[in-house]
């Protein structure tokens, strides 16, 4: 018989895979499978077998798993989770500077403040408010010294807490604590943001009320210059009597103008006085064509033509002649009379006139000093006025702001509110019965399936007609049942 040739196997489901065939003139040379019946792979019927074979041992195994998934459940220490809502509110404005929020920095802003609520500048107060140093659930796994359970209190605290910013942008800052009591849980989250909301506030609006503080000071101070400039120009008014310093130091002025022009024109006219003395021929000319000589000359000329006329007929001694010669002397002494009256009188005024520039240069020098007095006095006056014009004015404008400093201090200003307080939770976050017996039972089925499927491919056995046809090669005629031998046949 050909070596190649098939034979044809009668399989029973229960029995082990085992090879049969013929080899040439019946020695077996090996089994030569044909090509259409070799599939890598088990198919659908072998995979059906099988399960069918170890649905119990499946079954005890995902029971077993669940089991187990429901006692680790009962054992796991319950956690409870209370969460408190804060909302950054970026629009609000600062008391002091009056600046708005920048909306591009919401980010950064939002991730600092995450940072500040998990520092110590916010734990450590958290710490002392709730007692934690004598809370026995935290100190109980610290090993180091009193000095340092603060810190492993603070890194417990920090595992505790989960801070985090809303989805898409969010405003909101979600504060959640994660403890062994439902109590726990709520005053944890809520004392980290009562203590945060209190520090917001107060670097908020302490720099307000410091300022308030120091301008009020500041205004009181400003008062009091104020006060102190008043009463130097009060004692000043009553020291030099005067009311208007300005004015009457314009008063004076006017005064030494007036008297220094009335100089200059007396000057003047002492000059002139002084060029008519010192001319002599000018002043005699002048005297001799004045009306009263010109006429003295005349008759002294008429009485000298007579006396002429009489010397030729009558003799010196003649009455007439002594009458005309005693005409003649007074014609002449009245002409000497008058040219030396006017000139006394161009003397006296030449004397006049130095008189009164003296007189005025006197008074101009008086003038002169009570003006530059006058000065003195209103520049003091001045400078006291000044002082109390700019400490008026550098009063108003503070006092013109100090309802809005006094505002801004008194105001609550802040950009983070609360939303809603953490409450204790009725029911514990963790552990999740529900959730780890859905994972026990996947865990536990899918074990149950792959351990036997596991054990199935090391220890092989024919379960039906696909375990013979796909892995021995050998078509099979029929398929039946497991016989079960009875006492007759034996």
């Amino acid at each position: 018989m050909d070596s190649s040739r098939q034979v044809p196997a009668l399989v029973n489901s229960s029995s082990e895979l085992a090879p049969v065939g013929y080899g040439a003139g019946g020695g077996g040379g090996g089994v030569a499978m044909a090509q259409e019946y070799v599939h890598p792979g088990p198919s659908l019927a072998q995979i059906m077998a099988i399960a069918s074979a170890y649905w119990r041992h499946t079954a005890v195994i995902a029971g077993l798993v669940l089991l187990a998934a429901a006692v680790v459940s009962m054992l796991m220490p319950k956690t409870y989770k209370a969460t408190t809502t804060l909302m950054v509110n970026y629009e609000s404005n600062d008391p002091l500077a009056g600046k708005e929020f920048e909306i591009g920095m919401l980010g950064p802003y939002m991730s600092t403040q995450i940072e500040l609520m998990e520092s110590s500048e916010v734990l450590g107060p958290v710490i002392d408010r709730l007692k934690l140093t004598e809370n026995a659930d935290f100190a109980s796994g610290h090993q180091g010294s009193a000095e340092t359970l603060r810190d492993w209190i603070e890194t417990l605290l920090r595992k505790d807490l989960e801070i985090e910013v809303g989805k898409g942008g969010s405003q909101l800052i979600y504060v959640t604590a994660s403890m062994s009591s439902a109590g726990a849980a709520s005053n944890l989250a809520n004392a980290v943001a009562d203590v945060y909301l209190e520090q917001e506030y107060q670097r908020t609006n302490s720099p307000a009320g410091e300022r308030a503080k120091r301008y009020t000071e500041e205004l009181e101070d400003l008062k009091r210059k104020v006060t102190i400039a008043q009463e130097a120009v009060t004692k000043f008014r009553q020291r030099t009597g005067s009311v208007d310093a300005v004015d009457k130091g314009d008063v004076d002025m006017d005064n030494l103008r007036l008297l220094e022009n009335r100089l200059i024109d007396k000057q003047n006219a002492l000059r002139e006085a002084e060029a008519h003395a010192t001319a002599e021929q000018s002043a005699s000319s002048q005297v001799q064509n004045s009306d009263l000589v010109r006429g003295l000359r005349a008759q002294s000329d008429t009485l000298a033509a007579q006396m002429a006329t009489l010397r030729e007929t009558l003799g010196p001694n003649h009455p007439k002649m002594l009458e005309l010669q005693s005409q003649i002397n007074a014609t002449r002494h009245a002409l000497d009379a008058a040219v030396g009256q006017a000139r006394s009188s161009s003397a006296a005024d030449l004397s006049i006139a130095r008189n009164e520039v003296a007189q005025l240069e006197r008074d101009v020098a008086s003038q002169r000093a009570k003006v530059l007095v006058s000065r003195q006095v209103r520049d003091e006056g001045a400078k006291y006025e000044l002082e109390l014009q700019s400490a008026q004015s550098v009063y108003k404008r503070a006092l013109d702001g100090y309802d809005q400093i006094m505002f801004a201090s008194t105001g609550h200003h802040t950009n983070v509110n609360l939303v809603s307080r953490a409450k204790p939770p009725v029911q514990a976050a963790k552990p999740k019965p529900i959730i780890n017996l859905l994972i026990g039972a996947v865990l536990g089925l899918g074990l149950g399936i792959v351990g036997p499927f596991a054990y199935e491919l090391t220890h092989r056995r024919v379960r039906c007609r696909d375990d013979v046809e796909r892995d021995l090669g050998m078509p099979v005629l029929t398929e039946f049942h497991a016989i079960t031998p009875t006492p007759n046949a034996a």
